[in-house]
């Protein structure tokens, strides 16, 4: 037994480390034309002073609306800086990026940061320069062709607040309609156990509408420790379903997914050709804060490819469920323990060790916007595991409501397995309506 589960229990940490190792892998060897660091990059042109190569680099990132980048071009236009003095041009670009980004007039040449420890690196990290840069140099490699890619980089990267900005879609539907009433579990009691006198007076909640909201935020940690122009970021992303229309309007499910990763831009000979923007390999946990026979949860490393075109973003991740020793034999049927005899609904272990059976081993999200309209999806499959085909497809609408900056009409439908946690191995139909307060970008 102890043998069995020190095999086991040391799989997560192999998988973590081929995780690893295949993203450094597969980053550095993209970068077979110029590395990171040699990148055509007006911030290095800039810092170390060749401001002739920098100016055309700079114009095209000002029109996109890189705020860093605008700020630069109009110091160049205020002192004569590889361009004639133009006071108005000065001007009008100063006004465009505003004060806050003087601090781009200061930032270390690329030699200057090149002598860097890491040590030295990592106390940058408490300036929050730092922190705006790497934003910025994030989302340089998105293209800002059209007014609605730019418009969505703009709210995404400047609209933060204690350095929190949206991750996922922040929104709120009111109204929510299942095909079918959602069972109500026990904690205490397996589905298997129920009486008829249960089923009866609680075996379903009340109400087939319910209403659904969503919390995410995300975080920057560190930026560029490595060299690589990386960034290391925190999420935090809530989900709610609340039966409010029902007797006594209970919270039905919620769950709760943290998650740290890093994200790498990829070479600009890779994402021109490709459009493959963006690498990511991030940890994530996801639960529902239950316990006994209501307790789901689970642990996944993943990578993720973050690719553009135009008004269309793609994103693929694929995941690896971290394993779990598995709870006593019989008792995801209900039985009682053999070696005690009881019924033990809270022992430690594996609360749905069939999960991927019904979610599968990734996930693909897809988003095109046409003008103030954004249309989206998302597509599981599970390949057939566990013999049986499944997976879900969510698909959205959203348009502003009233012309607004940041709130919107949002429209959802979703079909298939892995609505929530408490019901990943229930197929689910749903439409939803309300308002979101966010768009997602990655």
């Amino acid at each position: 037994m102890n043998g069995k589960w020190q095999r086991v229990s040391d799989r997560p940490w192999r998988s973590l480390a081929a995780c690893m190792a295949l993203f450094c892998v597969t980053v550095l060897a993209m970068a077979d034309q110029p590395s990171l660091n040699e990148e055509i990059s007006s911030e290095k042109y800039f810092n170390n002073k060749e401001y002739a190569k920098a100016l055309p680099l700079l114009q095209d990132e000002a029109i996109k609306g890189l705020k860093p980048s605008i700020y630069r071009l109009a110091y160049m236009y205020q002192n004569g800086l590889g361009v004639g003095v133009n006071y108005k041009k000065a001007a009008f670009w100063f006004q465009q990026a505003a004060s806050e980004y003087s601090y781009t007039l200061t930032m270390e040449s690329e030699t200057q940061k090149a002598k860097k420890s890491f040590f030295e690196r990592l106390h940058d990290q408490m300036n929050p320069a730092t922190n705006k840069e790497g934003a910025a140099n994030i989302l340089r490699t998105v293209d800002t062709n059209t007014s609605e890619t730019a418009k969505l980089v703009d709210t995404s990267l400047y609209g933060d607040f204690f350095g929190l900005r949206p991750y996922e879609t922040n929104y709120i539907l009111p109204v929510g309609y299942s095909t079918h009433k959602y069972p109500r579990l026990s904690s205490s009691v397996h589905p298997n156990n129920y009486t008829p006198e249960y089923l009866e007076q609680y075996g379903y909640y009340g109400e087939n509408i319910e209403t659904e909201f969503q919390i995410s935020l995300t975080k920057m940690l560190m930026y560029n420790i490595l060299g690589w122009k990386e960034y290391w970021s925190f999420a935090y992303t809530q989900k709610v379903w609340w039966q409010c229309y029902s007797a006594s309007a209970p919270f039905r499910e919620t769950n709760y997914l943290p998650e740290i990763f890093i994200g790498v831009p990829l070479p600009q000979s890779i994402n021109q050709e490709y459009g493959l923007k963006l690498a990511k390999l991030g940890i994530l946990h996801e639960s529902n804060g239950q316990d006994g026979y209501r307790s789901r949860s689970w642990n996944r490393v993943y990578l993720s490819g973050i690719w553009q075109w135009e008004n269309v973003f793609l994103t693929t991740r694929v995941w690896y469920k971290m394993a779990e020793r598995e709870k006593y034999d019989g008792y995801y049927e209900g039985e009682p323990n053999p070696a005690t005899g009881e019924y033990e609904p809270n022992v430690s272990g594996d609360d749905n060790p069939d999960i991927e059976k019904y979610l599968g081993y990734g996930d693909v999200k897809l988003k095109y916007l046409y003008g103030k309209h954004e249309i989206g999806s998302l597509l599981r499959y599970n390949f057939g595991a566990g013999g049986k085909n499944r997976g879900a497809i969510d698909f959205h609408w959203s348009y502003p409501f009233l012309d607004s900056e940041n709130t919107f009409w949002y429209v959802k439908v979703f079909s298939g397995y892995g609505e929530s946690l408490i019901d990943y191995d229930r197929s689910v139909t749903k439409s939803l309506f309300g308002f979101s307060f966010s768009r997602e970008l990655f």
